[in-house]
């Protein structure tokens, strides 16, 4: 009997083992759809072939010109079928909570080794942004080595269409980069210009070209022969510049838009203001005065609002908070730097973000606003976002709460909360193309 028994033993144990052994494990994989797609539209990821219930993190990867390293993560969970869709299933963790299709790549920032407080922003609007996608077994807090990798896949982000052309420019004292949509047009024409970083950023122009519009990005200062700083500026440049792209054979008449964020708002006001070629201004974190340089237009000048740099506070990590800097625009004193926008003949749309920490934009808004009602007119439209910060971008930019001034040297807060600010970069890029559609044709 025991030797009956160890014999039936031995013959169950590779049975059982047979039994026991668990399927085979499927390979999981991710995709990416669009894997290549325009810069400003959703890319809709899913996970196959993970088992029900498993824990991943889910990491975003990508490089700017540089090759500084930029990445994000988040934590999710399998549904019953070992799948995951990013457009219905909730973060647990990591740089985000909850459903966000596009969180991965809004809540990119400089890797642990890169230098803090950088933006990802491409400087070659001809070349898309490669970002890598990678899907690691359990949960790993951002910035701790995560868990072995068991898929992952590649998307390209355009920033200009296929028949995009992009027209270096030096028209008189103009410069900057003209991009034209593809076919015969004509189309409407938009002046673009950004804020006190300087130089020439293009990667807005070229989307606009994509989506329509004869687009001209335009420096105003440390670009090409421009002044290097922000001494003084003469609005006859900016007139230069509207009669040029009034005037392109592609460019729909009678007037042209315009559209700046910060410094670039504020002369966007300007320029709606003193100049009838411009009958559509899109301002972005705008300040209802002229600032820092002065602005002349023929027998007409503006002083520039200045900052108090001993009202700017440090935080203990080194971070500056300039809020409380600029001269108060209420203050009678300051009232030679109001723009009168009251002359306009054109509409506004004015976009702000209710938590810019860099000037009080929400205040300023409401100056202008109450500037034009008090002149009965209703000629503006606002677009306010709770949460959002200083500088809102066409979707999925990267949210960026501080970064480096070049001006300065020094790290600024720009405010806002990441998940707010990506919402109001999504929902103001489709209200602004409205915009200009509406007023430019």
């Amino acid at each position: 009997a025991v030797m009956w028994r160890a014999a039936a033993a031995a013959a169950w144990v590779p049975a059982r083992r047979a039994l026991c052994r668990a399927p085979p494990r499927r390979a999981a994989s991710v995709s990416m759809s669009p894997s290549a797609g325009l810069a400003d539209e959703r890319v809709e990821t899913r996970v196959a072939g993970l088992e029900p219930g498993q824990p991943v993190t889910l990491r975003a990867v990508a490089a700017d010109e540089r090759g500084c390293l930029f990445q994000s993560c988040a934590h999710y969970r399998a549904d019953g079928r070992g799948e995951l869709h990013l457009g219905k299933d909730a973060s647990h963790g990591g740089d985000y909570t909850g459903v966000e299709p596009m969180g991965l790549f809004w809540s990119l920032s400089p890797a642990g080794m890169e230098r803090p407080y950088q933006r990802l922003l491409p400087r070659s609007t001809g070349t898309p942004m490669k970002v890598e996608m990678l899907v690691h077994q359990g949960h790993s807090l951002p910035g701790a080595i995560p868990g072995p990798v068991v898929a992952k896949a590649e998307v390209e982000r355009w920033f200009t269409a296929p028949g995009v052309r992009r027209i270096r420019l030096k028209e008189g004292s103009v410069r900057g980069s003209l991009f034209l949509p593809p076919g015969d047009g004509p189309f409407p024409g938009v002046i673009d210009m950004y804020g006190d970083e300087g130089g020439l950023i293009e990667f807005r122009s070229s989307l606009l070209a994509t989506r329509g519009f004869a687009a001209l990005s335009l420096p105003y200062f440390d670009f090409e022969d421009l002044p290097k700083v922000m001494k003084e500026f003469n609005l006859e440049y900016f007139e230069e510049a509207a009669r040029f792209l009034q005037r392109h054979p592609k460019v729909k008449g009678p007037g042209v838009g315009v559209i700046g964020t910060g410094k670039g708002a504020e002369l966007a006001l300007s320029m709606i203001t003193f100049l009838p070629e411009v009958v559509a201004a899109v301002c972005v974190s705008a300040c209802s005065c002229n600032t820092v340089a002065d602005l002349h237009y023929r027998d007409v000048t503006l002083p520039g609002l200045r900052f108090d740099m001993k009202k700017v506070s440090v935080s203990d990590a080194g971070v500056f908070d300039i809020f409380e800097a600029l001269d108060d625009p209420m203050d009678p004193a300051n009232s030679a730097c109001t723009i009168p926008i009251e002359k306009a003949e054109g509409h506004f749309l004015l976009v702000v973000g209710e938590d810019d920490r860099m000037w009080k934009s929400s205040l300023y808004a409401e100056l202008a606003i109450g500037r034009l009602r008090q002149h009965g007119k209703e000629n503006f439209k606002l677009l306010s976002y709770p949460g959002a910060g200083h500088r809102i971008d066409p979707p999925s930019t990267p949210f960026c709460q501080v970064a480096m001034d070049r001006v300065l040297g020094v790290p600024v807060l720009g405010g806002g909360e990441s998940k707010a600010h990506a919402y109001a970069q999504e929902h103001s890029w489709e209200k602004i193309q409205e915009f200009l559609h509406l007023h430019l044709g």
